[in-house]
């Protein structure tokens, strides 16, 4: 049960039931050779606008010997990252940048590079400039689901303050395999956005305000779980997700088995979107792997949008300083007619510039 006072409306329930175990796991070799009852030592913390503040308390407060790996994504973009020598000022000694192929320690604070996602592959890291999810690289979603498949109730989600909403359909899968979910209280948040959209749409276990982020941790981690049984037969979801993203097998064949086409476009590569069934809030995917919830596509379109109108008017800027160039040479012009007809063209062009400009000035 979530610690918030924020109810979540009639409309709003989870889409996904807690179901233990995502993980593929091997029964037979299970019983013939019993392994230690696995523990909740997995924490994977998304963030985005507002989240930085929060990030570099929670790397003070943790301490050294914290019986979990942390796995962080920021979005930055393509941005230069100096999460990790932040993080180090506070005191957090063992804050790195993540390395492809690098093994999950506890007590170590892992982020995701600039411009790269961020992936758990059983136990270790994956690194892989893959498309853009949510409009972002690195993205939130891809290490929630990747975690959540790769050890299922071992991992404990935590989207904290960030605007629009990924990280919600990351936590929708590490809920449906058995892991923890928790937020930063949108109360407490600088951009509460993330949360909200978590909040709506998970069945969230915990709920908090950045000064209690840490203890709810260390409550948590350690915590024994229960032994998942072997993954279903038909891929879930969330695996057909990952495989489009890692660019495995065929993708349509994915797509057909999760989602229908849509009437959108992709504003990153122009493909046909595909609608994910069943999805709370509404998410997108094409084939060749980006993905969108319906807020993040608008938001994608709208710069492609403004970009396009921009590109316009330097078009018609262009065409109205060439006109008029071609007017005052004369070339090939006996009588001055085609000079006169150039020039009325360049005028014309001039003013379609001037109302273009408007209009966006306008909003």
């Amino acid at each position: 049960m979530t610690d918030c006072s924020h109810p979540r409306a009639d409309n709003q329930r989870p889409l996904f039931a807690q179901s233990p175990g995502c993980f593929m796991a091997d029964k037979a070799a299970a019983r013939s050779h019993p392994q230690p009852t696995p523990k909740r030592d997995i924490v994977v913390i998304g963030a985005s606008a507002g989240g930085v503040a929060v990030l570099l308390d929670l790397a003070a407060d943790l301490p050294e010997d914290f019986p979990a790996a942390v796995l962080v994504v920021l979005h930055v973009g393509a941005h230069r990252s100096v999460l990790p020598e932040l993080m180090a000022s506070r005191g957090a000694k063992r804050a790195l940048h993540a390395i492809d192929g690098q093994p999950l320690h506890h007590g170590t604070i892992l982020v995701a590079p600039s411009d790269q996602h961020m992936l758990v592959q059983g136990g270790t890291i994956r690194l892989q400039r893959g498309p853009k999810e949510n409009h972002a690289r690195p993205a939130i979603d891809p290490l929630f689901r990747s975690a959540a498949l790769a050890h299922g109730p071992r991992v404990i989600g935590v989207v904290l303050s960030g605007r629009l909403d990924d990280g919600t359909a990351g936590l929708q899968a590490i809920k449906r395999c058995g892991g923890l979910a928790v937020i930063q209280d949108p109360a407490d948040a600088e951009q509460p956005e993330m949360p909200v959209s978590a909040l709506a749409h998970v069945d969230i276990d915990h709920c908090v305000p950045a000064a209690n982020l840490v203890e709810t941790l260390m409550r948590l981690v350690g915590t024994p779980v229960a032994a998942a049984p072997p993954a279903p037969a038909a891929p879930s979801v969330f695996a057909s997700e990952q495989a489009i993203s890692d660019g495995e097998d065929n993708p349509m064949d994915h797509l057909y088995q999760i989602g229908q086409p849509s009437r959108f476009a992709c504003p990153e590569c122009s493909g046909v979107l595909w609608e994910i069934n069943d999805t709370q809030p509404r998410r997108y995917r094409c084939h060749t792997g980006h993905a969108y919830t319906l807020r993040t596509l608008a938001f994608a379109q709208d710069e492609s949008a403004d970009e396009a109108l921009w590109a316009a008017m330097r078009a018609l800027q262009e065409r109205e300083a060439l006109l008029r160039a071609l007017a005052e040479s004369g070339d090939s012009d006996a009588d001055g007619r085609q000079g006169q007809d150039l020039s009325a063209q360049a005028e014309q062009t001039g003013k379609h510039s001037d109302q273009l400009r408007r209009m966006i000035a306008s909003g």
